[in-house]
């Protein structure tokens, strides 16, 4: 969890921060849904989601962010977790932005899909028609299937193995790229004297022929508004820098200091070259709750509040996957020894963040789930915005993906508080640079393969 910082760096005014909201669920506190202001059946309703995009697209976001998973991960350890967890329904996300898209104009519309668990085609005809019906506003955020309760919905008793997912995953997203090239961008003449609807040297056909796939096409949508919608993704294994190096436009991260995310910034950003992109053809975004106040004691309130809502079963949840049961021992009492966890790295790292801190297993608990593992920040609107220069100036982030903790209000919160400092200080938009997420973005529209070889 980050400290209000003492220092108000600055940024050249040439170097705007980027901004995704992630909208998931009822926001990323595990209580989110039992705050007093929240609808609990929210996740399932369109107005709900239209009442954000809206908000979303009038302080000028650059995207929407979905993330999905096609299986139900939350377990019920220790019993009793289950059933009081809101990350067990939501809608399907794809078509949630399609509805989206014909409420909006500007705002990028960006979901997840996996590629273990897709066909290449259904991805780039998918996207490919939202990018269309959104005026040029897609993304997919490419990820791996992990869980064995998303194999058990398809199929399988346990998911493929990690090389072969991440093998079948970057041939996945090359195949992808290859059908959203079929058409050339003035492929359809549509010369109604001639009757030539399109030209036909500039249709090309895939036959692509791989370990994992084989896919003839070509895509039946023509090119779309963007050359091919933003490509989003968020691994931090070595095959996952690699994806992102060749083929990503944007990358979230999930880096809870600093020092850990200019790391893995000038790591990534590094490899761009040997794929023939340039530094800033990638914005690296990492994700970062906010809990804020017009006073440091205000916004401290307000996490608090939330905290005092997590059951002990849903917080012990957070824990169990990591360090054990832990169930047995005072919750009020310091965190032990894990007698025989399941993450030994990361209940390492719990287990020092504990002692460093004196927390005892509530506030360990309550420390996760307050932004589901990710990166938490308690503050006024100038400590937010210092916090966020301080991580751009020291390149490690290009922008940030907002992870409210309560949806809409957190998201109302930034607008309302931390927005107008941004632009005091003149680190965000006033107005969209353009009709697409591209544009909006300022990453380059890709060449269509077959007519830069022409």
């Amino acid at each position: 969890m980050s400290t209000p910082s003492q220092s108000a760096p600055s940024l050249s005014a040439d170097r705007h921060i980027k901004l995704g909201l992630s909208m998931r669920y009822l926001g990323y506190h595990a209580a989110a849904w039992r705050h007093p202001e929240a609808d609990p059946g929210a996740a399932s309703k369109l107005s709900h989601f239209r009442r954000i995009a809206e908000t979303a697209e009038a302080a000028k976001f650059d995207m929407l962010f979905l993330a999905d998973g096609i299986g139900l991960r939350t377990r019920d350890d220790p019993p009793g977790a289950l059933c009081r967890s809101h990350q067990t329904a939501e809608l399907e996300p794809l078509t949630l932005l399609s509805a989206l898209a014909a409420v909006t104009s500007r705002i990028g519309l960006v979901s997840t899909a996996s590629t273990t668990y897709n066909e290449p085609f259904h991805i780039a005809r998918k996207w490919a028609s939202l990018d269309h019906l959104s005026g040029g506003r897609a993304g997919w955020n490419i990820v791996t299937s992990w869980s064995e309760a998303e194999a058990w919905n398809f199929n399988r008793e346990q998911h493929m193995d990690y090389e072969t997912r991440y093998e079948r995953a970057a041939e996945f997203v090359e195949v992808v790229k290859g059908l959203w090239d079929s058409w050339e961008g003035d492929a359809l003449v549509h010369d109604k004297a001639s009757g030539i609807f399109f030209d036909q040297s500039k249709l090309h056909v895939l036959h692509h022929k791989g370990k994992h796939f084989q896919v003839r096409g070509p895509l039946t949508i023509a090119r779309t508004p963007q050359g091919r919608p933003i490509m989003v993704q968020a691994g931090a294994s070595e095959q996952g820098l690699e994806i992102a190096a060749g083929s990503a436009d944007v990358v979230y991260t999930g880096a809870l200091n600093l020092d850990a995310a200019r790391d893995y910034y000038v790591n990534l950003k590094s490899r761009l070259a040997k794929y023939g992109r340039a530094w800033n053809d990638l914005k690296i975004m990492p994700g970062i709750t906010l809990f804020i106040g017009r006073t440091e004691a205000e916004a401290r309130a307000k996490y608090d509040q939330l905290n005092d809502l997590v059951a002990p079963e849903l917080g012990l949840s957070y824990l169990y996957g990591q360090m054990g049961d832990l169930s047995a021992y005072p919750l009020d009492g310091p965190v032990p020894e894990p007698k025989d966890p399941r993450v030994r790295s990361m209940a390492a790292n719990n287990l020092a963040l504990a002692r460093r801190e004196n927390l005892t297993i509530r506030q360990l608990y309550t420390r996760i789930a307050a932004g589901f593992g990710g990166r938490v920040m308690i503050g006024t609107p100038e400590q937010i915005v210092d916090d966020m220069v301080r991580w751009v100036e020291a390149g490690a982030a290009d922008g940030f993906n907002i992870c409210p903790p309560v949806l809409p209000l957190g998201l109302d919160d930034f607008v309302e508080l931390v927005m107008p400092e941004l632009r005091r200080r003149g680190l965000f938009r006033t107005e969209y640079e353009g009709a697409t997420l591209r544009e909006n973005l300022g990453v380059p529209m890709p060449r269509n393969r077959y007519a830069s070889a022409g």
